[in-house]
Parts: C-alpha cells; structure tokens; sequence
C-alpha cells in the first residue's frame, strides 16, 4: 500500500483519526473541512484499503499489574523462510509477547514482552521462549522506563517531504 495513493484530504483523516480515533464522524469531516457522508465514505474506503487496520484503546499496562517489561533480542538456528514462519507463528501464539519484529544484522528478532513480575517473565523465558524449536540465544533488557510512546506515524514529516517535491 503506497501512500502517494492518498490525496490530502486522506492523510488528514488518517492523521486525526491517529490522533483521536474516538471521535465522531461529525467531528471528523469538520477537522478536515468535508461533509459528514463523503467523510464516512473515505474512512470505509480507507479501511479496506488496510491503510486503517484498527481502533484500539492504549492501557496503562503498569496500572494493571504489569510491572515488567521485557526487549528480548532473539537469534535463531535457521534463517530459512519455513523456520522464520514458525517463529513468527509462536510468537503470536504467547500471550507475553507483545510485539514482534524481525531484524536485519545480528539478531533475527526483538520481541516486547510485558509480565505481571520478574518470576513470570522468568518463566516464560526459561520453559518458553528457550525451549521453542530453532531458538539459539536470548539477550534481554529490562526496561527501567519509557520516555516516549508514539504509535503511528509522523504525518507532518510526509506533509514536510511532499512540499519540497512540489
């Protein structure tokens, strides 16, 4: 999916509904200066183009008793494609793990993990992550604190780029 598929009017839904993907139709065909049914139209458009791939609420992981967060760089035995599915497959497959990323260089992948405490994750990575099939080492680091959490991505430095190519 290519960005220079979307006129203006697309990025600025995609860039309000990243910033508030709660607010009303309404309010959105205001911020961007159409009316109520062609804005409704581009979002639908916009999500079956799998430019839009969900709504989700962002948690306070800690408020919930997730005191532990975990990047564990992954290497693996294999690099073949078959091998690298599998992988994949078990880390959607573990409910501690919550993003996972396949990387050029050193390490095949990074995983974010999050776990109640430090024995849980312990656990995981002991009689899980491991023991899993293909799975050579396992480095971590704990996370001490996180100073900036943005999802998405940085609609005014595409607005920025697409200006000087005018």
């Amino acid at each position: 999916m290519s960005s220079g598929k979307l006129d203006p009017i697309d990025r600025k839904i995609l860039a309000e509904l990243q910033a508030d993907g709660r607010m009303t139709n309404v309010e959105l065909a205001r911020r961007v200066g159409i009316s109520a049914p062609p804005c409704l139209r581009r979002v639908r458009a916009l999500e079956e183009q799998g430019f839009i791939q969900g709504y989700h609420a962002r948690v306070n992981a800690r408020e919930l008793g997730f005191e532990v967060q975990v990047f564990a760089m992954v290497g693996l035995n294999s690099q073949a494609e078959a091998d690298l599915a599998r992988f994949e497959q078990r880390c959607r497959d573990w409910p501690l793990v919550r993003e996972c990323h396949m990387l050029n260089g050193e390490i095949d992948f990074i995983l974010k993990c999050v776990a109640p405490d430090l024995s849980s994750f312990q656990r995981f990575l002991t009689e899980e992550l491991l023991a899993a099939e293909n799975v050579i080492t396992v480095k971590t680091s704990l996370v001490i604190r996180c100073a900036k959490v943005e999802p998405g991505v940085p609609f005014d430095v595409l607005e920025a780029r697409a200006s000087e190519v005018i």
